[in-house]
């Protein structure tokens, strides 16, 4: 089987015409030789992404406001794209995933240690996320993980999970032996991998790495474009217990976006405000490197997402400030809850950033939305919004006390605080009301902040849960 396989690869050097055969490695030539048979929608992907088209020398000489590749490669040859092999065959030791392949010790799941040989400072960057520790930060707390039994029941397994809540937050990709499986080049051995496919952002990787690249920058074009349009973001940021993109896509800004986004242009690198977009997508506000007019810097390229904001607003229970690690099982209350907030909503103050660090991430945001706003625009938006997380913190308490009122009377049980069904209603007060008024006051999505699961949904399930706070003491 090898030796067709080299012989197909010779065919590809003397026969494939797409691109110069130079600047493709050898290993690569192989790969895709056969890959454009049995797979050729990857290969056709991968063709028109960057990564086919520079040279790693060409990559490393750009200008530091348009280069993406911040480390210096490993790589001996550097007058080659980046193909298959280069990325599948990294650090075959790390992975176990790692099987023989047609000579080659390939691994299917290239994780962020792969992607950190040419773009370390990303990947440094997205360690320091909640998203990289998303898998792990909802396993491995015991509070947070009742909530997805209860969401699945009655017949919770692993599978279920891997289908609803890890398939944003990421699964454990395990490697459970191996299987002979029938191809079009015949009979081939693959790693039998539980767990997979995901592309959950805290996805545990066969390497013991943490993360998924291809969350945002999908395989195997690895598009800038993409990761910078919303509906990218929308796959696990459209509600209704993170509504971003809903209320985004009903904002000025996303009207401007749907009207005009045919005329921006996403793959520029520096991004220039007023010349390349019109309106801001969420890349613009939370990752993307923008420029002025004559590339004066007025934020830096970060892959860290929460770096420009102050206040966590998915309220878990209360809106808060945002942890200083990412790792968000280390927080502990004075109940003993993993929680960040007291039950009664005040902060556990030595596990969030502080004021001046909460007031630097402001400023960042600020110089963002100064740059098409004034500063009394700016300023008025801001003070709009954080009387909505006061207010918005201040309904979830009034619905906390009435849920305490409960258990202190015996007519709900505290030791699973989400199964009852007037714990289920003050879940959807900080989870899904609580968490769409906020979004709307900082987006500015107009009726997400009123009617649609707003504020109205707000004091009605107060209501609600009040009445059948009664309903529970007059059976009892």
């Amino acid at each position: 089987m090898y030796v067709i396989i080299k012989i197909l690869g010779f065919l590809f050097l003397f026969y494939n015409i797409s691109f110069a055969q130079s600047s493709i490695s050898s290993e690569s030539q192989i790969c895709i030789s056969c890959h454009e048979m049995v797979t050729p929608g990857i290969v056709k992907d991968w063709k028109v992404g960057v990564h086919s088209k520079i040279t790693l020398k060409e990559a490393l000489s750009k200008d530091s406001l348009s280069r993406k590749v911040n480390s210096s490669p490993s790589f001996k040859n550097r007058d080659i794209v980046i193909g298959c092999a280069e990325c599948h065959t990294l650090n075959p030791e790390s992975h176990k995933d790692t099987f023989d392949h047609n000579g080659f010790k390939v691994h299917i799941v290239v994780s962020p240690k792969d992607c950190a040989v040419c773009h370390s400072k990303e990947v440094e960057e997205y360690d320091k996320n909640l998203m990289s520790k998303a898998y792990t930060n909802l396993k491995d707390n015991p509070l947070y993980y009742k909530l997805v039994k209860s969401s699945l029941e009655p017949n919770p397994n692993i599978l279920s999970e891997n289908d609803a809540c890890l398939a944003c937050h990421g699964t454990k990709v395990e490697v459970k032996g191996e299987e002979i499986r029938n191809t079009q080049m015949g009979e081939m051995k693959f790693p039998i991998l539980l767990g997979w496919a995901n592309n959950g952002v805290g996805r545990i990787n066969p390497d013991d790495s943490k993360g998924a690249c291809t969350s945002c920058h999908p395989r195997h074009s690895f598009s800038m474009e993409i990761a910078r349009k919303p509906y990218t973001c929308s796959q696990c940021h459209k509600g209704p217990d993170v509504p971003a993109y809903k209320v985004y896509m009903v904002s000025k800004h996303g009207n401007i976006y749907s009207s005009k986004g045919a005329e921006m242009n996403f793959n520029n690198t520096p991004w220039k405000v007023g010349e390349d977009f019109k309106a801001p997508t969420c890349a613009v506000c939370h990752v993307s490197l923008l420029v002025d007019s004559n590339n004066n810097v007025i934020v830096e390229r970060t892959h860290q997402m929460n770096d420009r904001l102050s206040w966590r607003i998915f309220g878990l229970i209360y809106a808060h400030p945002h942890p200083k690690d990412s790792d968000t099982t280390k927080i502990k209350n004075k109940a003993g809850l993993p929680l960040p907030t007291e039950l009664t909503g005040e902060f556990v103050k030595e596990f969030l950033i502080d004021e001046k660090e909460m007031e630097k991430r402001e400023n960042k945001m600020k110089s963002i939305c100064m740059t098409c706003h004034t500063s009394s625009w700016v300023e008025a938006h801001f003070v709009k919004f954080h009387n909505t997380i006061k207010t918005t913190n201040e309904q979830t308490l009034e619905a906390t006390k009435i849920l305490l009122e409960a258990w202190k009377k015996g007519v709900a049980n505290a030791s699973c605080i989400f199964d009852e069904a007037i714990e289920k209603m003050w879940v959807e007060q900080w989870l899904f009301y609580a968490n769409s008024v906020r979004f709307a006051s900082a987006m500015g999505g107009a009726d997400y902040g009123v009617f649609e699961m707003g504020r109205w949904y707000l004091n009605k399930n107060i209501q609600n849960m009040k009445d059948w706070l009664l309903f529970l003491l007059k059976k009892k």
